[in-house]
């Protein structure tokens, strides 16, 4: 069953949803790009509980339906797209908001970022690893495409001093670490990355968690900014 508010369309499963699936809002000004993304998460599992065309609508939808993720594009008539990932991450906090968008202009992907985004990707990012990035960002992970990570390079290069004292001797990351951190860049999560290098994820997490302190910087996704920037992905 469904039924529209103005621009927006709510979904009512038939199904209750096991605990695990993953629900989602999506906003986007395009309709047909709405139809055809919905129709691909829905093939992968996840459930989109509700949708919109009109950025004014992104929060109500929000606070009606309270998702795990919601996944909006920048270009949005009525409120703009960081507009309203800033109105939701001030309103509902547990609430994560990927963008999904064609620009990889620095500013845009900083201030996406600095208004509460938890992922910046790109339209022509694979199915695979948008569904793969929409799973993550509901679990807390912060999720870039590459080609973003790549545009925000130049910004942190002029940026990120405490990223250029990691250059240093009494700063090199160890040879484990500078595998984490390239995994990190390459969007693995904890689990992926005990997987990887056969070690478990409290070891992860504590490889982890000295990257940062010897890096200065507070996130993984400043942590993966620094790995490109450096050639180690």
């Amino acid at each position: 069953m469904r039924f529209a508010l103005r621009h927006v369309v709510v979904y009512v499963p038939l199904i209750v949803a096991s605990d695990k699936t993953v629900r989602v809002v999506l906003a986007d000004d395009h309709p047909f790009f709405l139809e055809g993304l919905r129709g691909m998460l829905a093939a992968d599992g996840i459930s989109v509980v509700g949708e919109t065309t009109d950025g004014s609508d992104v929060v109500a939808l929000t606070r009606k339906l309270t998702p795990d993720v919601v996944v909006i594009d920048l270009n949005m008539p009525g409120v703009s797209g960081v507009d309203a990932v800033r109105q939701i991450a001030a309103t509902h906090p547990d609430v994560q908001v990927v963008v999904l968008t064609v620009s990889n202009d620095q500013a845009d992907v900083l201030e996406a970022l600095a208004a509460g985004a938890c992922g910046y990707l790109l339209k022509d990012t694979r199915a695979d690893e948008l569904v793969s990035s929409i799973r993550l960002a509901s679990g807390g992970h912060a999720v870039l495409s590459r080609d973003v990570i790549k545009a925000l390079a130049t910004r942190v290069q002029a940026d990120n001093d405490a990223a250029e004292r990691a250059g240093s001797d009494e700063l090199a990351l160890t040879a484990r670490e500078l595998e984490v951190i390239r995994l990190i860049a390459e969007g693995a999560d904890n689990a992926a990355i005990g997987r990887e290098l056969l070690i478990s994820k409290h070891t992860v997490k504590q490889y982890v968690t000295n990257i940062l302190e010897k890096l200065g910087v507070q996130s993984r996704v400043q942590a993966a900014v620094y790995a490109v920037r450096k050639g180690l992905v």
